[in-house]
């Protein structure tokens, strides 16, 4: 409060002379690292965990064990990321995460809420933020967003809404509740490693928790009166998926003649998919419809089929006598065999650590995997429907998927996909609820109890002075996470084989790559520089002004990098800046893991939002709409949070 007090009417320190720090070589170097990672993060050229390796790896051949040494990083203190405790307790994190979605405990909660909801839109509202909110808190937000994308939708779908009203708001409360706990985001657990080894002041479970409620309750209220109202209805309200992707100029029906070269042939070979864009949906006979898998079934004279191709091609194959034209399908009903009464039109989003990042449909070998086909998709706003054999499959790419039953069953239980509705029959081990929310309480509980004053109560109690000894103890959420983890194997919330598939490992490769270019940039003095040159900011700005800056330039480089590789590259700056200006550098730490684990303004920055964009049908300007006014509204929230809780002095 006193920081507060004197930062409102003072103006910060001079900053150090820029030129007093001579721009080396080294510093030449790491700067040309991370300029390479920031096209590549950009760019998506590579995977953002080939990127990561990438920059360990050029961190090292330019290093103390390399051809030279200009980054000063030894081959210890390049692949020092994969043994650091962030990692290790993000690792841990996720899986235990994975052990409460497998108890079904947030989808029940969910539908809970769409009873509540009904056709309101603001219970329905309500209901989302109500229940992804406080969740994250605890729960690593971004599987929360993955598994309650497919509940967000049958609630908007049962209650005749478009789902573009909800689901921004889905991914920014889960946003908001990250920051209720140290475990929340793995945004929070980075930064909690990186200020211990900058500052030797870690982050306790429940640090940032009075800042974190307050954000949470402003957001909220945000989304509620201003938010949603900035959202366009993307998706029809009578949500039809032939309209809304808007194929029914690359859905017909054609009849095989009775002279075709395709009589005799499956369907598999029908038709040359180098030399024409098009794929058998349905195969008609008798008034028996056939849907995938129809691949080795035997064409016949007669067989009316139904064809995904556009119009140039399917004329191409009437001209050549193979077929003759019967019409077009014209809703999502049109595709429905009349005899399966199941839905076989489904969306499904590419999460990170899918197989599909970085392959074609064709290279995936999608179709024969699943026994499914792709209709069309949505890359970053733009809906594909003709050539996408060849289109690089991106994370957050949504694809509209016809299949049989059987086949959407096992997508839907596939973590390589989110299938954006609820399985029928959903098959969770509810009767582990219990098992997993006592585990998660002792994971969170004992690195929350203060075993200090425990220690002195129990010895004042009973006189027994031996108790004094708790005074220094202490658990890691490290140690929690890990004891976690057992625990739920060993109660059977978790089966053994599941927890590698419960590992995101692109984003454990993603912080094992870009630990050892914070410390590059620590040991070379670039942080220093950059630290010296954001500091001269204070000369005509107050301490609580530099302190916006950095919220506001983390928020931008989040939205075009993520939101782990903005911290690290943050935080050096932010402590060093708050060092030259005389400031907390606590608070300035604070400042960059709020606004890097808050990325509102772009929908790349965050993977929930990514998650959001395909089946909410979003454009990247609806992200801008909504978030620019948001993280404005937080930037200052947050700052003065900041300024009050911890002080900046």
């Amino acid at each position: 409060m006193s920081g507060l007090l004197s930062i409102e009417t003072g103006i910060a320190p001079l900053a150090a002379d820029s030129s007093s720090l001579a721009v080396t070589p080294q510093m030449l170097a790491v700067f040309g690292v991370i300029v390479i990672a920031l096209v590549l993060f950009i760019t998506e050229l590579l995977p953002i965990d080939v990127t990561a390796i990438l920059i360990m790896v050029l961190l090292m051949v330019l290093g103390a064990d390399g051809v030279v040494n200009l980054t000063e990083i030894s081959t210890a203190e390049g692949t020092s990321g994969f043994s650091n405790s962030a990692t290790i307790t993000v690792l841990a994190m996720l899986i235990l995460s994975s052990g409460i979605s497998q108890t079904g405990v947030v989808q029940i909660l969910g539908r809970k809420m769409s009873a509540f909801a009904g056709d309101d839109l603001d219970k329905q509202l309500l209901a989302t933020i109500g229940v992804s909110g406080p969740i994250s808190g605890f729960i690593n937000n971004t599987p929360v967003v993955a598994i309650l994308v497919p509940v967000i939708s049958d609630i908007a779908h049962k209650g005749k809404t478009s789902p573009s009203k909800l689901l921004i708001p889905l991914s920014y409360a889960s946003m908001f509740g990250g920051m209720l706990t140290l475990i929340g985001t793995s945004t929070n657990i980075l930064a909690s490693d990186v200020s211990e080894r900058l500052l030797g002041q870690p982050f306790s479970m429940f640090e940032f928790t009075k800042l974190g409620i307050i954000v949470l309750i402003v957001g909220s209220i945000y989304l509620l009166t201003i938010g949603h109202r900035l959202l366009p209805e993307r998706v029809p309200v009578e949500e039809d998926y032939v309209q809304d992707y808007a194929i029914e100029e690359y859905l017909t029906e054609v009849v095989v003649d009775e002279d075709s070269p395709l009589i005799g042939t499956t369907v598999a070979n029908a038709i040359d998919h180098v030399e024409f864009d098009a794929d058998i949906l349905q195969v008609v006979r008798d008034d028996e419809e056939f849907i995938e898998p129809i691949g080795q079934k035997t064409l016949r004279a007669g067989d009316l089929l139904r064809l995904r191709a556009d119009r140039p091609t399917v004329q191409q194959l009437v001209d050549r006598g193979t077929l003759t034209l019967a019409g077009s399908p014209e809703t999502a009903d049109d595709l429905e065999p009349k005899e399966v009464p199941d839905r076989t039109l489904v969306e499904i989003v590419v999460p990170r650590g899918s197989f599909l990042v970085g392959e074609s449909l064709e290279t995936s070998t999608f179709r024969q995997r699943y026994d499914a086909t792709v209709l069309a998709f949505r890359s970053r706003g733009e809906t594909v429907r003709s050539d996408m054999d060849e289109r690089r499959i991106r994370v957050g790419d949504t694809l509209l998927v016809q299949a049989a039953p059987d086949s959407i069953d096992r997508l839907s239980q596939n973590d390589d996909f989110i299938v954006a509705h609820e399985p029928e029959e959903p098959d969770y081990r509810t009767e582990k609820i219990p098992h997993a929310a006592a585990i998660m309480a002792g994971v969170v509980g004992f690195v929350a109890v203060p075993w200090g004053t425990v220690g002195s109560t129990l010895a004042g109690a009973t006189g027994v002075g031996a108790f004094e000894g708790l005074a220094a103890f202490s658990l890691p959420i490290l140690v929690t996470a890990l004891a976690g983890v057992v625990a739920m194997v060993a109660t059977g919330v978790l089966k053994p084989t599941e927890i590698y598939d419960a590992v995101e490992w692109d984003v454990i490769f993603l912080l094992a790559g870009i630990i050892p270019l914070g410390i590059a940039l620590e040991q070379t003095g670039g942080a220093d520089l950059l630290g010296t040159l954001v500091a001269s900011t204070g000369t005509y700005l107050p301490v609580i002004g530099v302190l916006w800056v950095f919220y506001l330039a983390t928020g931008l480089i989040t939205g075009v990098i993520s939101n782990n590789a903005s911290v690290v590259l943050m935080l050096p700056v932010a402590v060093e800046t708050a060092t030259q200006i005389g400031a907390n550098p606590f608070a300035f730490v604070l400042a960059v893991t709020f606004a890097a684990s808050t990325a509102f303004l772009t929908p790349v920055g965050y993977q929930t939002n990514l998650f959001v964009y395909g089946p909410g049908g979003y454009k990247f300007m609806d992200f801008v709409r909504v978030g620019a006014p948001l993280q404005l509204l937080l930037s200052v929230v947050t700052v003065l949070g900041i300024a009050f809780f911890w002080g900046l002095t």
